[in-house]
């Protein structure tokens, strides 16, 4: 098939295209690079099936030739990059939806659009389903994402039921392997550059909150299997539903790294999601999926990929 992925560049994107690729189809990535790195991409130059531009899909596409299938990821999504770019990611969240949605109408292609666990904000709900609306601040300094992708999965939604536009949406819960920046504020990465720098671990709150950590090819098997599925319109959890406790978890990075970092407590910020984890119930029945890859082998993967960037 004929494939454009947005946000191409960024950890998650790169994994898809190569997946995507493998599997013997025609790529096209589309990435603004304010997040996105092309050294993710660096290895797939020379490929004949695979084209890169640099373009902010706020801006449209000017794409010719056939497409089947559009995977819309373009967002900043780590901590840091949505609070020093609200204002982009909600653009990106709004205009840039709405513009590869024009694009797939054009065209007639199915769109999946990469929503979000931040979704359901700090859920009242554990674990979190599909069916549950979510407990979001829309003024708070989490909003920008938050409300991006909430707002992105109304637009989709609304050119399936008005354009009858063959749509999927997939709530994507904490993934994390190689390709993940160390400085991006998420807490695996966080946790293991403090480690292998003998730094202390920096834990908010009492870490009693918990997270669900899903490794990236796992995810994008699921997001494949998603946008091939007969699913419909209706968000799908993708995600890993063993829950760790965050102090457990930077017990267990230390572990893992031979750190003698001690763990540091701060206060907790605002809005931050006291529990997280994914109801995968709808994702094994309709798209018999599952993750499949051990937490402590995902680790050494990922740990490996940090060693070499250090």
């Amino acid at each position: 098939m004929h494939i454009v992925v947005t946000g191409a560049a960024g950890f998650v994107g790169s994994h898809l295209v190569d997946r995507l690729l493998a599997d013997g189809h025609t790529v096209v990535g589309l990435d603004n690079l304010c997040t996105g790195n092309p050294k993710n991409l660096e290895h797939l130059k020379g490929n004949a099936d695979f084209t890169f531009h640099e373009v902010d899909i706020c801006k449209g596409s000017q794409l010719d030739g056939p497409l089947d299938r559009l995977y819309n990821l373009a967002s900043p999504a780590s901590p840091i990059d949505y609070h020093e770019l609200g204002i982009e990611t909600l653009d990106v969240g709004s205009r840039g939806v709405r513009a590869m949605l024009e694009l797939a109408v054009a065209r007639g292609a199915r769109l999946l659009q990469a929503s979000t666990s931040e979704c359901y904000g700090d859920p009242l709900v554990h674990p979190q389903t599909e069916s549950y609306y979510g407990n979001v601040n829309p003024i708070g300094p989490r909003s920008v994402y938050d409300e991006s992708k909430r707002f992105a999965e109304a637009l989709v939604t609304a050119y399936h039921r008005y354009r009858k536009l063959d749509v999927r949406i997939a709530r994507i819960f904490n993934t994390y392997g190689p390709r993940m920046r160390l400085d991006d504020g998420r807490v695996l990465p966080a946790f293991v550059g403090q480690a292998l720098r003998g730094e202390p671990l920096t834990v908010f709150g009492d870490g009693s909150q918990t997270r669900s950590f899903c490794y990236v090819s796992d995810l994008v098997a699921g997001l494949v299997g998603l946008m091939e599925s007969d699913a419909g319109p209706g968000p799908v959890n993708l995600g890993n539903p063993q829950e760790i406790a965050i102090i457990d978890f930077a017990r267990e990075i230390l572990a893992l790294t031979g750190s003698k970092s001690r763990i540091e407590h701060r206060e907790l910020p605002k809005d931050d999601p006291k529990l997280r984890c994914p109801d995968i119930t709808r994702a094994r029945e309709v798209l018999g999926w599952r993750p499949r890859v051990p937490r402590s082998e995902g680790l050494k993967r990922t740990l490996d990929y940090f060693k070499e960037l250090l």
